[in-house]
């Protein structure tokens, strides 16, 4: 390891974060994860200058960025997306699609390339920053949080499987061709999770859950590590082999060990939201652009543009299609704003935008920083909206502990 002292940085700041989330609830509830890269920012060569790359540190943050994409595919309910608002939800996201292809052609001068990155990354829904506050508020059981569930799924595999398809470096015909053979084997390894596990499965899992065996979580690690090879087999992003290792899991757990998935869950999420997520966000706040953002203006520029753009792009498809018993004008804007809000997959898609430098890095910065905004203030407002419909006595909106709490 080239620098060990970044390590032991960035582990500080991961602690220091929920501190301020914590310390700051009582006036403003910020997700956590909106301070780690604000602190990232910080230690980084735009500010202080104390934060270096080596092997290391990379390897982990892509650790990190995968394990987030896994808990996010975990966190797909089948039973809950499918029928016509799964339908209505697909349907939303192909014109999100759509539009936001036709505004990034506008603002890149038809660059298809720039393009694609900025029109892909307009569509996606930060599904773990929106699950855990409905289910803080009461709301998540409901028929709201089944459509925000639905469309929320739709709002991060989309533009998974768009990335797979248009930033593999392949022709369109061959891409395609390429994800359909890695979704039959994915398919026929959702058959095989959904069979009855024998019961030494169940047993080996409960005798070692509190052991140094740890079966459970080592299968789930593996689940993980083989879907990640199999994705890089067939050469596309490994994002989505992380996607669909995390839904893989809840099949095996809730069809071997539904009584114990909750538990082993909590396992995995304290490596990933302990150690490994935050340590990705950390990091990508180290490589954030600050300098390209201020300078020059137009970046600073779009930090709004791109704002408004995830909401008209993401929000007004969900608007309009949201499913018909959504009948009050609050919750349906409720579903646009929690369906527009962002982080992780902008993060994901600007960086591979820079690394085949097809985006510049001000209008990276620009993205990442709306998206930063969007956590902030597009949940807040949802509920606002929320509680105004209810007349002041439904749910109310989470704790501050809760909405401080980490989000994807």
């Amino acid at each position: 390891m080239e620098h060990p002292g970044t390590l032991v940085l960035i582990m500080a700041l991961a602690v220091l974060a929920p501190l301020l989330g914590y310390a700051t609830g009582r006036w403003l509830s910020v997700p956590v994860v909106i301070f780690e890269i604000v602190l990232g920012i910080l230690v980084g060569p735009d500010v202080l200058g104390w934060a270096h790359h080596d092997q290391v540190i990379d390897a982990l943050s892509d650790l990190g960025l995968s394990m987030l994409i896994f808990l996010a595919g975990y966190e797909i309910r089948f039973a809950e997306v499918r029928g016509p608002t799964l339908r209505r939800a697909g349907g939303a996201w192909i014109c999100s699609f759509a539009a936001g292809l036709g505004v990034a052609l506008l603002l890149s001068g038809a660059d298809l390339a720039k393009s694609l990155v900025i029109g892909t990354a307009l569509t996606s829904t930060a599904l773990g920053a929106v699950l855990p506050i409905l289910r803080d508020s009461g709301r998540l059981e409901g028929r709201f949080g089944s459509v925000v569930m639905a469309f929320g799924s739709v709002g991060e595999f989309g533009p998974i499987v768009a990335m797979a398809l248009l930033f593999s470096g392949r022709s369109p015909g061959a891409a395609s061709a390429v994800l359909a053979v890695f979704a039959v084997i994915t398919v026929g390894a959702v058959f095989w999770a959904m069979r009855p596990r024998p019961p030494w499965f169940a047993r080996i899992i409960a005798l070692t859950l509190h052991s140094s065996g740890q079966f459970a979580v080592r299968f789930v690690m593996l689940l993980l590590a083989g879907m990640l090879g199999l994705a890089h087999v067939f050469g596309l992003d490994t994002l989505l082999g992380a996607f669909a290792a995390g839904m893989l899991t809840r099949l095996v757990l809730q069809g071997a060990v539904p009584e114990r998935s909750g538990e082993i869950l909590g396992k995995i999420e304290a490596i990933g939201f302990g150690f490994l997520v935050p340590f990705f966000y950390v990091v990508t706040g180290i490589d954030f652009d600050l300098a390209a953002l201020l300078d020059g203006g137009r970046p600073l520029l779009l930090l709004p543009v791109f704002l408004l753009l995830f909401l008209l792009v993401r929000g007004v498809p969900a608007y309009l299609l949201a499913p018909r018993d959504l009948t009050g004008r609050a919750s349906r804007s409720a579903l646009a704003l929690f369906s527009s809000t962002c982080l992780p997959l902008v993060v994901a898609i600007t960086a591979i935008g820079l690394d085949e430098k097809v985006i510049g890095a001000g209008e990276a910065a620009a993205l990442v920083a709306a998206a930063m905004v969007s956590v902030l203030t597009f949940p807040l407002l949802a509920f606002r909206l929320l509680r105004k419909e209810e007349g002041g006595t439904g749910a109310e909106a989470p704790s501050r502990a809760a909405e401080s709490g980490e989000a994807w």
